[in-house]
């Protein structure tokens, strides 16, 4: 069986295009728990008369990640796992 370094010395290796939808779609799966938990603080806020617009950039942060500029400017399999924005998705998979 050959290994992935065998597979690359031959010229096969990442499909990058590929790589990025993976990529995004990892990113979709970690933003929706944060997402149902955010429309519970902007629900607490809204009740309580509290100013929501920090909640509204978190949630649209959430939103935007998937479309990062970078995220489609990676080269390769290293830069696109740099691409994990761990201050709004949490630990990375990759990691």
């Amino acid at each position: 069986m050959l290994g992935l370094t065998h597979l690359k010395i031959m010229g096969f290796g990442i499909n990058m295009a590929k790589a990025k939808e993976i990529h995004k779609t990892n990113i979709r799966t970690a933003r929706t728990p944060k997402l149902q938990e955010l429309d519970i603080e902007f629900q607490k806020a809204q009740e309580a008369s509290a100013d929501t617009s920090a909640i509204v950039a978190k949630k649209q942060a959430l939103r935007d990640a998937p479309a990062d500029s970078a995220i489609d400017a990676a080269t390769d399999e290293a830069g696109l796992k740099a691409q994990w924005n761990t201050s709004i998705l949490g630990t990375s998979p990759y990691s």
